[in-house]
C-alpha cells in the first residue's frame, strides 16, 4: 500500500482528482464523491481514507471561505455564533460516530439529499434575491450550526448543501451569498473532525497534503464563480449534484440487490 500511495502517477491522479472535487465542493457541495472512492482506490484503508479526506477537504473549504471573507461577501464577525455552535456540533457528532451505528442515517441520507435536489429543481426563484429572516442568532446557531455540524461529523455527504439550504431557507439568503457562508461553517466543521482523525492516526499526511493543494486550487476557481455567475450557475449544479450523490448513496446500500435485479432481467 505504501509504495501506491507514494507513487508519483497515483499522487498525480490524486492531485487531479481533488482539483476537481474542490471546485465541485465549493460550488454545489459533494466533492466527497469523488476523493474518497479516490483514496480508496489508492490503497487506503476505509479508516486512513476518510480521515485523509478530512485534511484534503480542510483545502478546498479554507480555500473557498478565504475568498469569500476577503471578497466582503461573508463578514466573520456576524458568523462567531454559527462558527462556534458547528465547531462544537461537529465534535460531538466525530466523537459518537465511533461509537453508534450509522446504518439508518446511510439509508435516510438518499431521501434528504434527493429532497433538496427537488426543492431547487422545483422552485426555480428560491434563493435569487435576499429575502425574509426567519429565525434570530441563536436558534439559527443551534440548527445550522450544532445540527449540521453534527451531522457532517457523524457522517458527512451533502453537508454543504445543508449549510447553504439553511442559510438560504432560516436566514433569507440569496444563493451566492448562501454558498458563500456554508462555505465557512464546513471550514469549521472540517477542521472539528480532522482534529480526531489526526488524533487517532488515520491520516496519511503525503497524500492528504498532496490533495490538500489541489483542493485548495480547484476551490478558488469554483468560488470566483459562485460571486460571479450566482444562482444561474450554482442551483442546477447542486440539482445535478444532489442527484449524482443520491444515486451513489442508493448504489452503495443497495448495490448487490440492484445487481441480482439486472441480472433477472438479463
Amino acid at each position: 500500500m505504501d509504495f501506491l500511495v507514494l507513487s508519483p502517477v497515483v499522487l498525480g491522479v490524486l492531485f487531479l482528482v481533488a482539483v476537481l472535487a474542490g471546485f465541485i465542493d465549493s460550488i454545489a457541495g459533494g466533492g466527497g464523491l469523488l476523493t474518497v472512492p479516490a483514496l480508496l482506490a489508492a490503497g487506503l484503508s476505509p479508516a486512513q481514507a476518510l480521515g485523509t479526506n478530512k485534511l484534503q477537504s480542510v483545502g478546498g473549504s479554507l480555500s473557498a471561505s478565504l475568498y469569500f471573507v476577503r471578497r466582503k461577501a461573508v463578514n466573520l464577525n456576524e458568523q462567531k455564533l454559527p462558527i462556534a455552535c458547528t465547531f462544537v456540533g461537529a465534535v460531538i457528532g466525530t466523537l459518537l460516530v465511533q461509537r453508534l451505528n450509522v446504518d439508518f442515517l446511510r439509508q435516510l441520507l438518499p431521501v434528504l439529499i434527493i429532497g433538496i435536489g427537488l426543492y431547487f429543481l422545483l422552485s426555480p426563484k428560491v434563493g435569487e434575491l435576499d429575502g425574509q429572516r426567519r429565525l434570530s442568532a441563536w436558534p439559527f446557531a443551534l440548527i445550522a450550526g450544532c445540527g449540521v455540524g453534527f451531522y457532517d461529523g457523524f457522517f458527512g455527504p451533502g453537508a454543504g448543501s445543508f449549510y447553504a439550504l439553511a442559510y438560504v431557507m432560516l436566514c433569507g439568503f440569496n444563493l451566492a451569498k448562501s454558498t458563500a457562508h456554508a462555505k465557512v461553517l464546513n471550514f469549521t466543521s472540517n477542521v472539528a473532525s480532522l482534529i480526531f482523525f489526526v488524533l487517532g492516526g488515520k491520516v496519511v499526511w503525503l497524500v492528504g497534503l498532496v490533495m490538500l493543494i489541489g483542493q485548495f486550487i480547484g476551490a478558488r476557481l469554483g468560488a470566483t464563480l459562485v460571486l460571479s455567475k450566482g444562482q444561474s450557475l450554482i442551483r442546477p449544479m447542486i440539482i445535478v449534484v444532489s442527484l449524482v450523490m443520491s444515486i451513489k448513496l442508493i448504489y452503495d446500500n443497495h448495490g448487490t440487490e440492484i445487481q441480482q435485479w439486472l441480472a433477472q432481467l438479463v
